[in-house]
C-alpha cells in the first residue's frame, strides 16, 4: 500500500507516517504543496493525507486538481478548528473525510482504515464488471468461473480462484496476509494468516512452472504477496 502525506509541519507529518507504516504501508511525505500535488497526480498512491494550509498551493486546490484527474484516490483532509467552512468545501470538492487538529493517532488510523475499506469495496464493485482477465499465459473468466494456463484449464478450489482473481485484478499491488484474509475470506473470518500461505502455496503449484522461482505470485518481503506486473 502506498500513502502520500502532504503536511508542512514536520512533526505532525512524521507522527502520521510512523503510525500509517504499521498498516503496513509505504509512506511518502511532502512538506510543500506543488511537490505533493505532482506526486499525487503522477504516482500510484492508495491514499492521500492532505493538510489544508500549505506553502505553494493549498489543500483545497490540490484536492480539486486531483479529483479532476483521479476520481478514486481516497483523500483524508487535515484541518484546524478555524477552518470549518473549508471542511465543507473540501468535502464538496471530493475529499472522502476530514480530521480536525489536534487529533489522536488512534482516531487517525481508524479513519484511514474506514476510508480504505469503503473505497476498496467500491473499487472492487466496479472491477467486478470486468469478467475476463488475461496476463501472461493465464486467463481468468469470472462469468464461466474458469481459469486457463496456455489454453489448458486449471482445476482450482473456490478460494484458489478468488485468490487468483484478487491478484490478477491488481497486478503489482502488494497485499498483506491480513488484507488477503479480509478480502477473500471476509472480515469476520477468524482463521490464521497461515491459511493464506497454505492456499497460495497450493495455487502456485498449479500455475507456476518453477516453485523455487515463481513467475506470477511473488513474495513482497516484509508485506505479503503481489502479482507480477512485468509479464
Amino acid at each position: 500500500m502506498h500513502i502520500i502525506i502532504i503536511e508542512d509541519d514536520p512533526h505532525i507529518a512524521t507522527l502520521i507516517a510512523i503510525h500509517l507504516q504499521e498498516l503496513p504501508a509505504e509512506v511518502e511525505i511532502f512538506h510543500e504543496g506543488w511537490a505533493g500535488l505532482d506526486a499525487a497526480l503522477t504516482g500510484s498512491a492508495d491514499l492521500l493525507v492532505l493538510d489544508l494550509m500549505l506553502p505553494g498551493v493549498n489543500g483545497l486546490e490540490i484536492c480539486r486538481r486531483v479529483r479532476q484527474k483521479n476520481q478514486y484516490l481516497p483523500i483524508l483532509m487535515l484541518t484546524s478548528k478555524s477552518e470549518e467552512a473549508d471542511k465543507i468545501t473540501g468535502l464538496e470538492m471530493g475529499a472522502d473525510d476530514y480530521l480536525t487538529k489536534p487529533f489522536s493517532t488512534g482516531e487517525l488510523v481508524a479513519r484511514v482504515k474506514a476510508i480504505l475499506r469503503r473505497t476498496q469495496h467500491e473499487k472492487m464493485t466496479l472491477e467486478k464488471k470486468q469478467v475476463r482477465f488475461a496476463i501472461g499465459e493465464l486467463v481468468l473468466d469470472l462469468q464461466e468461473k474458469t481459469a486457463f494456463k496456455n489454453g489448458d484449464e486449471l482445476t482450482l478450489t473456490a478460494k484458489e480462484f478468488e485468490l487468483l482473481h484478487l491478484f490478477m485484478q491488481h497486478p503489482g499491488r502488494s497485499f498483506s496476509r491480513q488484507q488477503i484474509l479480509d478480502l477473500v475470506w471476509g472480515e469476520q473470518f477468524e482463521g490464521l494468516e497461515h491459511t493464506v500461505n497454505s492456499n497460495i502455496n497450493r495455487l502456485r503449484a498449479k500455475i507456476e512452472a518453477d516453485l523455487t522461482h515463481p513467475r506470477y505470485i511473488l513474495t513482497a518481503w516484509g508485506v505479503g504477496y503481489k502479482f507480477n506486473n512485468d509479464l
